[in-house]
Order: structure tokens, then C-alpha cells, then sequence
């Protein structure tokens, strides 16, 4: 039997089977068994799908499976996770802040491959100009987080690699001063890459770079509580963060 009511969604919204497909990462073809078959998802593309087409859930399927926890919300969440930094795919970060409507926001120790992109400055100043919220957090050089944090993943250079980014953004402080860069000085147990109700979040592992860390992609879901629990780590230290100095972008 097919999905008329899921048909139905998709019309009304403008949103077509290949749209979808490519927003929760399926294949088209799974879709259309979903619509023309009646086959019912995974719990975790039910509610993906649900929230891009901004129902419930429980209007799109009605089985058993459609009544979830909190946890199991939270897993729904989770997109895809990558073992590696390196090898989430070179576009995907630009890609996510190019679908930001309100939020572009960064929080990262150095984030040095980002600042040296020159298409990443240009989203930045498009999403500004369109009044996004832009923030970009960077780690205090001569703080203690931040030292550490180079011991621990075997240099000793962390500090000039913000400095570095920051001679980067540069440019945007006078260009673009809506942009929000800080400094903070807090120890980052993870590097949040957030874009309206999409997030990346690279962990921190003792020992090894960030860019050999997993990468978690998430999409916030109503009922769900990990996304917010990173967007919350985001405000947080956003809120103590201070300033950019010309001395911190020269160390003298």
C-alpha cells in the first residue's frame, strides 16, 4: 500500500523525492519505496524526514516504531559519523554554512584549514550581508588550554596557528565588522561547526590532531537533546569569550 499521506507532504512543501533523498542522505530509490511500497524507514530517516517537511512524525507513519524516547531522538540526530576528520568530504563544510539562513557559527582552537580558505571568507561576508548571525571563536593564544593543548597533540605551535588564522580573518575585521570573532580560554573537548539546525562536531582525543578525531554530523530534531547540548557548549562559551587584540594577532 502506498504512503499518500508522506506523497501528500512532499507536495506541499515543494520538496521533491530527490531533495529529500540528498537532505537525510538516502538513496532516491529508498524514497520512492517509501511512498509507492508503504515501507517504513528507520526511526532515525522518519524523524529526518519529518523535519524537513515540518510535520509530526506519528502524520507521516503511525507504527509502533514511531513513538520514541528522548534517546532514541537524540540518535535520530545523528547523520553520519565519520572515523576520521580527514576524511569527512573537502566540500561538506562549506556546504552546511551554505544552507544557513540565521546561524553560521564556528568554535575551534585554531580551525587554521578554514581561515585559509578563501570561498570559506567569501560565505562568511554572503551570510553577513544576508543578517546572519556570524560568530567565529578562536582559542586565546597565551592561554593555558591552549598550550596544553599543543603538548598534547605533540607540538608545541598552537598558539601560532591561531595567531596565524587570525592574520587570516584579518581582512574581515574592517571589511565586515557585523562578523563576531573572540577569544576564549576554556579547555575544548570538542570542535563545533554549527549552521542553523545542522552541526559538525569533531572530538577532541588525548594524544593525536583534531584532523585524526571522529566527526559526529548531526541535525537537530525536535524532542531530541544532543544537538542542543552542543549548542548550548556554543553560547556558553561564547558568552565568557573576550575580544580580538592587535597583540593577539602578534604576540608582541
Amino acid at each position: 500500500m502506498s504512503n499518500e499521506r508522506l506523497r501528500s507532504a512532499l507536495l506541499a512543501q515543494g520538496v521533491t523525492i530527490q531533495e529529500l533523498a540528498d537532505s537525510i542522505e538516502v538513496n532516491p530509490k529508498t524514497v520512492e519505496r517509501w511512498i509507492t511500497q508503504g515501507k517504513v524507514p528507520y526511526r532515525r530517516h522518519q524523524y529526518a524526514t519529518a523535519a524537513k517537511l515540518n510535520v509530526d512524525v506519528t502524520m507521516l507513519w503511525d507504527d509502533s516504531r514511531a513513538v520514541a524516547t528522548s534517546a532514541d531522538l537524540s540518535k535520530a540526530e545523528i547523520l553520519t559519523i565519520y572515523p576520521h576528520r580527514h576524511q569527512v568530504p573537502n566540500t561538506l563544510w562549506r556546504e552546511i554554512y551554505e544552507r544557513a539562513e540565521s546561524r553560521v557559527d564556528v568554535l575551534v582552537y585554531s580551525g587554521l584549514w578554514l581561515s585559509e580558505d578563501p570561498l570559506f571568507h567569501d560565505l562568511l561576508k554572503r551570510k553577513a550581508e544576508a543578517a546572519a548571525q556570524v560568530r567565529i571563536l578562536l582559542g586565546d593564544p597565551d592561554c593555558d588550554a591552549v598550550r596544553q593543548r599543543g603538548i598534547d597533540e605533540g607540538h608545541r605551535i598552537m598558539d601560532g596557528k591561531i595567531r596565524n588564522a587570525l592574520v587570516n580573518y584579518r581582512p574581515l575585521f574592517a571589511s565586515h565588522p557585523e562578523i563576531g570573532f573572540r577569544l576564549h580560554d576554556g579547555t575544548l573537548y570538542n570542535s563545533l561547526f554549527r549552521s542553523d539546525d545542522e552541526m559538525l562536531v569533531n572530538t577532541h582525543v588525548y594524544g593525536i590532531g583534531a584532523y585524526m578525531a571522529p566527526v559526529l554530523h548531526l541535525r537537530r530534531l525536535p524532542g531530541g537533546g544532543l544537538f542542543d547540548t552542543y549548542a548550548n557548549s556554543i553560547e556558553q562559551t561564547w558568552s565568557s569569550a573576550r575580544p580580538v587584540s592587535d597583540h593577539d594577532i602578534t604576540g608582541a
